[in-house]
C-alpha cells in the first residue's frame, strides 16, 4: 500500500485506533523542540493550537463588534441631529460638529450637485456645484453608488474640502442618489492612510442614504422660504 491509500482508508476509518491503544503509543511523529512524541501528544497540541487561534478570532470578533457599537452610536446621534434640522444651514452645522467632534475626523463636506441652488454658495460643510464643475473634478467618483475610498489626487481633495489651512490626504466619498444624483457626502483625515478601499463602508452608506432622503424635501422648503426672506429683506 502506497501513503496515500493508508491516508485514504485512516480518512475513512476515523474509530480505527479505538481499541488499539498500544499502536497509539507506539506512533511518534517529530515535534518542533527535535524530540519525537505520540500520535496523542501530537494531536493535544494541535487542538491546543486550534483553541488559541479560535480564541484570538473571538477577541478579534468582540473587539470589531463594540467599534461597531460605538459607530452606531454616532451615527444615530448625527442622524438624529440631522432630521430635527431646521433648514440647510442646521445641516451642515450638524454634521460639520458631529463627524469633527464626535467622529474625531478632520473634515466633513455635503457637496450638492444640480441648480436648485446657486453654485459656489458655502455654508460650513455644505457646498454646492454645478453638474459641469462636478463633472470635470469628481469624474467617474460620482458613477456608482457605494462609497469610495483611498487618498484621490490632489486636485480632488481640493475640490470636496475647499479653503483648508490643513490639507485633507485620505478620503471616503458616498454619492448622494435619488432618481438622480444629487450630491456627494465625503469625510476626510489628514492622515494620509486614514481611509482604504479595504476599509467597511456600511456606517458611511448609512448616513449618506439618510441624507439622500431628507436633502429633497428640505431643498424644496428653502427654495420656498427663500423668496419670501428677499422680499422681507428688500422692504426693509
Amino acid at each position: 500500500m502506497t501513503a496515500e491509500q493508508v491516508a485514504e482508508y485512516l480518512r475513512n476509518n476515523p474509530d480505527f485506533f479505538v481499541g488499539r491503544d498500544e499502536l497509539l503509543r507506539s506512533l511518534t511523529l517529530p515535534h518542533d523542540s527535535g524530540r519525537a512524541i505520540s500520535l496523542v501528544e501530537r494531536q493535544v497540541h494541535l487542538y491546543r493550537e486550534q483553541r488559541d487561534t479560535l480564541r484570538h478570532e473571538l477577541v478579534e470578533l468582540v473587539s470589531i463588534a463594540r467599534q461597531n457599537d460605538r459607530l452606531f452610536e454616532k451615527s444615530k446621534r448625527l442622524l438624529m441631529q440631522v432630521i430635527e434640522a431646521r433648514n440647510l444651514t442646521e445641516m451642515a452645522a450638524a454634521i460639520d460638529d458631529s463627524i469633527r467632534g464626535d467622529f474625531g475626523l478632520d473634515a466633513a463636506s455635503v457637496m450638492l450637485v444640480g441648480g436648485e441652488l446657486p453654485a459656489g454658495s458655502t455654508t460650513g460643510a455644505l457646498h454646492v456645484v454645478s453638474e459641469a464643475d462636478a463633472e470635470k473634478n469628481l469624474g467617474a467618483l460620482l458613477d456608482g453608488d457605494r462609497a469610495v475610498c483611498g487618498q484621490f489626487r490632489e486636485a480632488d481633495r481640493n475640490f470636496l474640502f475647499p479653503g483648508r489651512d490643513e490639507p485633507v490626504a485620505s478620503v471616503a466619498l458616498v454619492p448622494l442618489r435619488t432618481d438622480r444624483l444629487i450630491g456627494v457626502f465625503a469625510v476626510g483625515s489628514c492622515q494620509p492612510g486614514y481611509f482604504d478601499q479595504s476599509m467597511g463602508s456600511l456606517f458611511l452608506s448609512y448616513i449618506s442614504d439618510t441624507l439622500s432622503r431628507l436633502l429633497p424635501p428640505m431643498l424644496q422648503r428653502h427654495r420656498q422660504v427663500e423668496p419670501v426672506l428677499d422680499a422681507v429683506a428688500e422692504s426693509r
